[in-house]
């Protein structure tokens, strides 16, 4: 007995000696989250801010195939290198590859069958099985280079087909949506070297990718298609459309052929120079790579929740977050600008969804990112200097302008604001001044006026870009505050607050006004003229440099309050057949200027209504479901909605450095900041009843505010929330705990 105890004693100590494995967050990711519905991402493989977005695309045009794949698609015709998650217009998916067997070369497009049971998707990895031809295909990247590795069957026939005209949406009107393919380019170099550009105008306008492509094995013979038709040549060939059917050697079961392609935008140079990324064949080492990559990213949140299904929702969001913007110098380090010359420039970044991202995503990188967003901050002055306006919508140095407002500039502003050095703080400034002096997009209307006159506004959008200038126009007063420019400071902040002027006092609303100062009629405050992408209902809350002053101007606390009820409790009115439409009474949560407005109670001293109207979103707009992501993720704005709500706060204000609390999911948020300190928040007695904050501690001290600095979160430290299922009676309830005091 005296033995068997001694070696029990002695398991137990040997047990206690070995560490048990860290928990990989990677696990936790779920790529095909928000890819059915409006959600618009894609399941492919990709490293953090990775310039090649490997992933499969379905072949299919229109609003549901804006990223190149949606999950209720039933085919796959091939494998691209360009994306763009969570958009609303098709473009990019350039140089497709599709893999096949037992047929004959052919110009048309190829499909297969698939079934989502084969498919495998995780952070750096995407894999399928082709059914109609009984191919797996596997995917993984690094940051210029992308790797496919095809398992085939036994065949007398393996081939692959390099399509360079095939382009999302490219029967979609271009200009809009779609991407017409102008010129197609391609060259085999050698026996399992190929190069080539595809050049093609869409949705940005005009832009080209050069790229390089190696074969693990020699290429038996190559058959060329120029505009669909057959050419001679087996070596070159230049037409609008070129695709290539590249055929091998007899496969025995299983025999794997690799492919490695590397794009550039500015010459084949840079492509080939992108294949030394990777240096052998060997799929399993890039694959443990570029996870290793994301498992740092994710390493930055670590959340503590018993619930796995939280998890999987926070990390995909978090994974989304880091899509955009991309690398766009190539592996020598050049570029395409915006004045179509090459220029040289390490660490540029491209595809600014600005409209979206400066928000919440934006705010998030000032927290996760501030490596990084310096090199993106200088990207959008390198725009500016070749362009001669800072970026609004821009994809590839080219500007898109489809959104309004100049929103480059509250990212700017927030990171000078935020003490976050690696960019001329005076350049940015004045860089914002010439950017908000334009002449396009009705700014000068907006400047002449007081406001952008609907019956000046050939889209009639003139309240939205009021707002939403007037919004920018405060985050230029602050830099200039800061860089002692009083001058600056004074006109800007007197533009800051043209949003009165189409503020009608007798209605409640911002509304429509006519170039004679009258207001415009009809008027109702559902529809949509005057406005993009909202209404009165969605942009009278769109104030959030002077929330106080929208206060007042609708007439006192209470009232404001009232509003906000009637907003969230009037019943939903869904305008599309979707189970995940976004809509919260008259709220429209799937579209980012409703993001801010749950967070608005706590201005006027109801933090716990606050409380409610974000713990329904996070627990009723989002899921690990396909279809958990309500409307677009516009290139992680959504995403980063969840990740600091998630967290616990939310910046109303995304340039004032002040996050509003809400009501947090994770038990416990472990931020580990880039100067090494770690800022944790922890919620005491969380449940899904339990979601209202009774009081809280920040570092130990008592904490009555309902709001963070974040110069408070830099320091490090932990703030505990106490959760209730009863609203407190006391916490944030005095006017000097509110938020923008």
């Amino acid at each position: 007995m005296k033995k068997f105890i001694l070696i029990l004693i002695a398991a137990i100590s040997l047990a206690s000696c070995i560490e048990t494995p860290p928990e990989r967050l990677t696990e936790y990711v779920n790529p095909f989250i928000g890819t059915d519905e409006d959600g618009h991402t894609f399941p492919g493989a990709l490293v953090p801010f990775g310039m090649v977005q490997l992933s499969p695309d379905n072949g299919d045009n229109g609003y549901n195939w804006c990223s190149g794949y949606h999950y209720s698609s039933k085919h796959i015709a091939g494998f691209s290198h360009t994306h763009y998650s969570g958009t609303g217009a098709e473009n990019l998916c350039d140089i497709s590859i599709f893999p096949l067997v037992n047929t004959g070369a052919t110009p048309i497009s190829v499909r297969s069958e698939f079934s989502h049971s084969d498919e495998i998707a995780s952070p750096g990895y995407y894999a399928v099985l082709l059914k109609s031809f009984n191919i797996k295909a596997e995917l993984t990247a690094t940051i210029h280079c992308g790797l496919h590795r095809y398992t085939f069957p036994e065949s007398k026939k393996p081939a692959l087909k390099l399509d360079l005209g095939i382009g999302n949406g490219i029967e979609a009107r271009v200009g809009h949506n779609g991407d017409l393919p102008l010129e197609c380019y391609f060259k085999k170099l050698n026996d399992s070297t190929l190069v080539g550009f595809r050049r093609s105008i869409g949705f940005v306008g005009e832009r080209c990718i050069y790229f390089a492509a190696r074969t693990s094995k020699p290429i038996q013979d190559a058959t060329i298609f120029a505009d669909s038709t057959r050419i001679n040549s087996k070596l070159e060939a230049t037409a609008v459309k070129v695709s290539t059917f590249l055929t091998f050697p007899e496969t025995k079961n299983g025999e794997q052929l690799l492919l490695k392609v590397a794009i550039s935008s500015a010459n084949i140079e840079g492509a080939l120079a992108g294949l030394q990324e990777i240096k052998d064949w060997n799929f399993e080492t890039v694959k443990k790579n570029a996870e290793a990559a994301w498992e740092a990213e994710l390493n930055k949140i670590k959340v503590t929740s018993a619930d796995s299904t939280f998890k999987e929702t926070f990390y995909t969001a978090a994974y989304h977050c880091y899509f955009a913007p991309f690398r766009y110098d190539d592996a020598l380090g050049n570029y395409s600008g915006a004045d179509k010359k090459n220029h040289s420039g390490k660490n540029i970044y491209t595809l600014s969804s600005l409209w979206d991202t400066y928000r919440a995503a934006a705010p998030l990188f000032t927290l996760t990112q501030t490596k990084i967003l310096p090199d993106i901050i200088n990207s959008y002055l390198e725009f500016y200097r070749q362009h001669g306006l800072l970026p609004s919508w821009e994809l590839y140095f080219n500007e898109a302008n489809v959104m309004p407002g100049y929103h480059a500039v509250p990212i700017i502003a927030d990171a000078i604001l935020k003490d976050i050095k690696g960019f001329d703080y005076q350049a940015a400034l004045d860089a914002m001044i010439v950017t908000a002096n334009e002449d396009i997009r009705e700014s000068d209307f907006y400047r002449k006026y007081g406001y952008v006159p609907d019956d000046l506004d050939p889209r009639q959008r003139g309240v939205t870009k009021t707002v939403e200038y007037a919004f920018d126009d405060w985050c230029i007063a602050q830099v200039a505050r800061k860089l002692n420019n009083q001058p600056v400071y004074d006109e800007f902040m007197k533009r800051s607050g043209y949003w009165k002027n189409v503020f009608d006092p007798a209605t409640g609303f911002v509304r429509p006004k006519d170039s004679e100062g009258k207001w415009m009629l009809p008027f109702n405050p559902k529809e949509s003229i005057g406005f993009q992408e909202g209404n009165a209902w969605i942009y009278t809350w769109y104030v959030p440099q002077d929330v106080s002053g929208l206060i007042s101007a609708m007439g006192g606390n209470e009232r404001f309050a009232q509003k906000l009820d009637t907003l969230y409790n009037s019943p939903d009115a869904p305008y599309r057949e979707l189970k995940n439409d976004g809509f919260y009474g008259l709220s429209e949560f799937s579209n980012e200027p409703s993001h801010h407005v749950p967070y608005l109670y706590s201005y006027v001293g109801k933090p716990w209504q606050t409380a409610e109207k974000v713990n329904h979103i996070l627990t009723r707009f989002y899921s690990n479901q396909p279809n958990g992501l309500c409307g677009n993720d516009d290139c992680g704005q959504t995403s980063a909605w969840y990740v600091l709500s998630s967290m616990g706060f939310y910046p109303v204000n995304p340039a004032s450095g002040e996050y509003v609390l809400g009501s947090p999911l994770a038990d416990q948020s472990d931020l580990t900041l880039e100067n090494g300190k770690h800022f944790i928040i922890t919620a005491k007695n969380l449940s899904k009843e339990n979601i209202y904050i009774q009081k809280a501690t920040l570092n130990g001290t008592p904490y009555t505010r309902s709001f963070i600095r974040h110069s408070d979160i830099v320091k490090g430290g932990e703030l505990v929330l106490y959760m209730d299922s009863k609203p407190s009676e006391s916490w944030g309830i005095k006017a000097k705990d509110w938020p923008g005091k």
